[in-house]
């Protein structure tokens, strides 16, 4: 590996909750390519939703509930950053614990604090440790969905790819609507499911016309939906989280 490192950095763990019950594996595989890279990494149990679902749904007060137990958890847990395998998520506590939540005055102070912290992984490799290579190797033809509040949000776009470009193997094409949503927008996907079907098969258009083998992002609830069309229409084509491409490693 051609990185080099000058210290350790410490980070808490920020695990959605669709990763914690649905693929814990992308969260311990990005604990392995966090902790290959230098990063020492710590994991608080007592965390759980931080109420994104409720909120994009309309229930604020069951929201703002959890959202007073994050930043009760993070606060002052002496971690330099949090790391989170989702874009969504970290936009949640970034962007919208604030005005949108009407946060106690206390925890608006809390949530300051805690927001300049919160970093989707790989903007947290890429832009922060300035890692671009972490050792990687992964032999397919992949193609990147961009997810929304990642992108419009937190102007996630080359991160994700500057690390992919780096992967032994792998060989990166675009997809012609790599921009488009997908369609989940958590519970929109169950209120509005005809308009989020349509969404959704632009999007598995898009990947097919890319002829990639597998399509990767920052967020397990897109590749969710995008791996469910896929499957539906007999596609030879995989859905993986960027963390479980990054844990690769050459046999």
């Amino acid at each position: 590996m051609s990185h080099t490192f000058v210290r350790i950095v410490h980070v808490s763990l920020f695990i959605p909750c669709l990763t914690d019950q649905l693929f814990p594996e992308t969260g311990m595989n990005m604990v392995r390519v966090l902790e290959r890279v230098g990063v020492r990494v710590t994991y608080d149990r007592r965390q759980t939703c931080c109420g994104q679902p409720a909120f994009n749904t309309g229930y604020h007060d069951e929201s703002r509930r959890l959202a007073m137990h994050f930043l009760d958890i993070f606060d002052g847990d002496g971690a330099e950053y949090i790391v989170a395998p989702s874009g969504s998520c970290a936009t949640m506590v970034t962007v919208f614990y604030g005005d949108l939540l009407s946060l106690p005055p206390e925890y608006r102070e809390k949530a300051g604090r805690v927001r300049e912290r919160v970093r989707e992984f790989t903007s947290f490799l890429v832009d922060i440790m300035h890692v671009e290579d972490v050792g990687a190797a992964f032999s397919s033809r992949v193609t990147v969905h961009d997810s929304c509040h990642a992108l419009r949000e937190l102007h996630i776009k080359q991160q994700p790819r500057t690390l992919l470009r780096a992967v032994r193997g792998l060989q990166l094409v675009e997809m012609d609507e790599a921009e488009r949503c997908c369609g989940f927008g958590g519970t929109f996907s169950v209120k509005h499911a005809d308009i989020s079907t349509a969404m959704l098969e632009e999007k598995v258009a898009s990947i097919e016309r890319s002829g990639a083998a597998v399509v990767t992002g920052v967020d397990s609830s897109c590749l969710m939906q995008i791996d469910g069309m896929l499957r539906r229409r007999g596609l030879p084509v995989r859905t993986m989280h960027i963390a479980d491409i990054l844990a690769s490693e050459a046999a």
